[in-house]
């Protein structure tokens, strides 16, 4: 049999690479990419033009301020946070992402659920579960009491700011390196089994390399989110950056030496952010190739029950954990005479902008994610790292930075729902962009160019290829974008119209009055909600 080979496409202008429009990577971007990736840059970075111009307007000696040793001993908590959750995140994210697509792992579909939905619980909340139940005071030494057990271990400072920031954010991970697993070829590893090398040896020298772009996607994401986060480091007594910026917002009103604290944030997530580039780049020469054969699952065989009990202990202290400290809420609650009461508009308030944020950053994310994959110019790369500092910035300062912009530009957007559901899109951009991105770096873009010489035109060869390749992702994505919106607190306290409500804020609104009962049918309705969604969204992904 004659291998089928595909004709060589005409010479001069009519060569595949300009035909087609730029679909070899590192041609020429068409120029709607280029408009997309510059406005998405240009919203991007509206936050940032706000902290400079705060920052210039401090009075004090701002270098003083940063070198003071103060703000160097932030600085060290902070790295060693963000380093300690990328690790824990890849060391639980891998191992289940390949547990619930590549092997015969039973009720895998359940178990990419279950653990997935962590992710919808605000870190808050989890902190706090965590706080009541294995703090000094909590449930545990309750039960270890007659024991003999007076005090336990303490839980603040960086291993419980850690513990509960990994927890919360290594879906991200896992939805990321699923999404790279689902587009695997057999025959890249049958290819390396015929050469001798065994089941280890094909996964440390082939899959590994190959999922390279994705696991850097999903750490990224982890460890701006860890950098970002407010709640859980604030209850767990923890000094990152984002509590000093809140802290020096609230405590000294002065605006312009938290915006000299924001901008050595952003400095660290351009840092972060550029060193996974960095790592994409190298692992570009496996990429390219499009899935012909799914690879099949493995057989467990005696470490499938080990593997069951890993999944479940993950899921146990993820999940069960704050789900049975909000049970607990409710029935004190229902014990204590309240009703179960959770009025209907917080929820659609919750659905209606993290619909329409999902999809508005669904929308961005493919053309971005083409320019960022397809053609990797400075452009490119300028794009992607505006959109990572935005969605790094704490979600105060992202909001106090819209309301100044707001009412000195455009003063009509002001506690407007398009203001918000806008921020909510260009703030969580970088979820949605990264599983695209990925996906669309490992699928190359040789299938569309086939179908190109075959006669579709680029409409058609887009929408017949590579929309269907990516469909995962784009899903995935919004995923991501749909769960932080209905769990995001301070954007929709500050940015939403008088009277707005969501179940974020109603948790948050009585969690610190204190009426942590009265927070059990809210956080019990974002959890149903959160793990519907994660079901609906994950049910057709083998396909």
């Amino acid at each position: 049999m004659q291998p089928l080979t595909v004709p060589p496409a005409p010479r001069g202008r009519g060569a595949l690479g300009a035909r087609v429009g730029g679909l070899v990577p590192g041609a020429r971007p068409p120029l709607a990419l280029v408009a997309i990736g510059l406005a998405v840059a240009a919203l991007s970075v509206l936050p940032l033009v706000y902290l400079v111009i705060r920052a210039a307007g401090t009075e004090a000696d701002a270098l003083t301020f940063v070198l003071r040793p103060r703000t160097t001993a932030v600085l060290g908590s902070t790295v060693a946070l963000g380093l300690v959750v990328g690790a824990g995140t890849i060391g639980l994210g891998v191992p289940i992402a390949w547990l619930t697509t590549r092997t015969d792992l039973p009720a895998r579909r359940l178990w990419t659920v279950l653990t997935v939905v962590p992710l919808a619980i605000p870190s808050y909340v989890l902190g706090f579960a965590f706080v009541a139940a294995f703090g000094p005071r909590g449930a545990l030494q309750g039960l270890l009491q007659p024991l003999g057990v007076e005090r336990l271990p303490e839980i603040y400072g960086l291993p419980g700011a850690a513990l509960v920031l990994i927890l919360a954010s290594y879906p991200y991970v896992v939805l990321a390196v699923r999404a790279g697993m689902l587009r695997e070829d057999r025959s890249v590893e049958e290819a390396a089994r015929t050469l001798g090398d065994g089941r280890r040896t094909v996964f440390r020298r082939v899959t590994l390399p190959l999922l390279a772009p994705a696991i850097a996607a999903g750490t990224l994401l982890a460890v701006l989110y860890a950098l970002s986060d407010f709640g859980a480091v604030s209850l767990l007594q923890f000094d990152s950056f984002s509590r000093a910026i809140y802290l020096q917002y609230r405590a000294t009103f002065d605006r312009s030496l938290a915006a000299l604290l924001a901008l050595i944030l952003v400095a660290m997530t351009l840092a972060v952010t550029s060193g996974e580039a960095r790592l994409r780049r190298r692992a570009r020469d496996f990429a390219g190739r499009p899935a012909r054969r799914p690879v099949e699952p493995v057989a467990l065989g005696r470490w499938r029950w080990p593997a069951v009990a890993f999944v479940a202990a993950v899921v146990a202290i993820a999940l069960v954990v704050p789900a049975a400290t909000i049970a607990f809420w409710l029935l004190r609650a229902l014990a204590q005479g309240e009703t179960f009461r959770v009025g209907m508009a917080p929820i659609l308030a919750s659905l209606g902008t993290g619909v329409a944020a999902a999809g508005l950053a669904a929308l961005l994310a493919l053309p971005v994610g083409l320019l960022l994959a397809r053609h990797p110019t400075r452009l490119a790369r300028a794009v992607e790292r505006a959109s990572y500092a935005s969605f790094a910035l704490p979600g105060i300062v992202v909001a106090l930075a819209l309301v100044f912009l707001a009412t000195t530009v455009l003063p009509v957007l002001y506690q407007t729902l398009v203001l918000l559901i806008a921020a909510y899109a260009i703030r969580f951009l970088a979820e949605a962009t990264g599983p695209v991105r990925a996906t669309l770096a490992r699928s190359g873009s040789r299938l569309e160019e086939a179908g190109r010489t075959l006669g579709d035109g680029p409409v058609r060869a887009f929408t017949g290829v590579t929309l269907p390749l990516v469909r995962p992702a784009i899903l995935a994505g919004a995923a991501l974008v749909f769960l932080s919106v209905v769990k995001e607190l301070p954007m929709a306290l500050i940015l939403g119209p008088i009277g707005f409500e969501t179940l974020a804020t109603e948790i948050w609104s009585t969690t610190s009055e204190g009426f942590y009962a009265r927070a059990a049918g809210p956080a019990a309705v974002l959890l149903l909600l959160s793990a519907g969604t994660i079901a609906v969204l994950l049910r057709d992904d083998a396909r």
